[in-house]
């Protein structure tokens, strides 16, 4: 398997992934609607889609990295002197890693915390459980990052080799 194919089938899981949350997510605000609507209201209905929204979210922000959609201000690293580019974007590519491999760390941390916390409309579910997005979205982040980080690399030096170019 080579990178590129590893990368395209990763981009590809994530993207299925966005998918099945986001039709679980709209399937549920329906049911919720017609229950509400029925005059028979889901007590769970409130807390279960504000856990899928923010992991539509969070694993979506997975996704993004990967399409470099994700929030970022290259016009800085642009305005930069062209020897200057290529350090900047790994350093700027360093420091998201250095983030999301802390959030991984911390996030994991925090689940033991919060594992005998439960879910109020759904007692017998953890928080734990719903935070879960926290710490696996930002390995699938990494994962991410480290797969775009050769992109990231060229596109610097392509930008600064043609800022170098005469006009």
């Amino acid at each position: 398997m080579t990178f590129q194919s590893f990368r395209r089938g990763y981009e590809r899981f994530l993207e299925w992934v966005c998918i099945a949350l986001m039709t679980a997510l709209a399937a549920e605000v329906t049911a919720g609607v017609v229950f509400r609507y029925s005059g028979d209201s889901l007590v769970w209905y409130d807390e279960v889609a504000t856990i899928l929204l923010a992991w539509v979210t969070f694993y979506g922000s997975a996704l993004a990295v990967l399409k470099h959609a994700h929030m970022g201000v290259p016009e800085i690293v642009r305005m930069l002197p062209p020897g200057s580019r290529v350090a900047a974007a790994v350093v700027a590519q360093l420091c998201t890693l250095a983030f999301f491999v802390l959030l991984a760390w911390v996030g994991y941390s925090i689940l033991e915390v919060l594992a005998t916390d439960r879910l109020v409309s759904l007692p017998e579910v953890s928080v734990a459980y719903a935070n879960s997005v926290i710490p696996i979205s930002a390995a699938l982040i990494v994962v991410g990052q480290l797969l775009v980080f050769p992109e990231v690399l060229r596109e610097a030096r392509d930008e600064a080799t043609r800022a170098e170019e005469p006009a």
